[in-house]
């Protein structure tokens, strides 16, 4: 029964998704959070829209992340198709996004 459930969830035009990797829980994360422009961010990087793309189309650089950074975490979100790259602030109830740079 649980199965058939979650298989119709999945086909419904609004589904269930299911987030396994790291990747991916954590970009959910940050999405349900609200977003907060930092004060070095530049005013052509201040739209909503294109840092939503980051939250969903990105891949976190985790390399270069400081996951245990204290109080937020520090995550730095590649965007290949706008070669940009996302360096952002995840804290408890707040996502803060610090700045935007060029990928070299």
């Amino acid at each position: 029964m649980v199965l058939v459930f979650i298989l119709k969830k999945k086909s419904e035009d609004n589904p269930i998704t299911f987030c396994y990797l790291p990747n991916c829980r954590v970009l959910k994360d940050m999405r349900s959070k609200k977003m907060i422009f930092g004060e070095n961010l530049d005013s052509k990087y201040r739209d909503t829209v294109l840092l939503q793309t980051f939250l969903v189309e990105g891949k976190i650089n985790f390399g270069k992340s400081d996951t245990e950074a204290k109080p937020c975490k520090k995550y730095i979100v590649e965007h290949p198709e706008e070669n940009l790259e996302a360096h952002l602030q995840n804290c408890d109830s707040t996502l803060i996004v610090e700045r935007l740079v060029a990928i070299p």
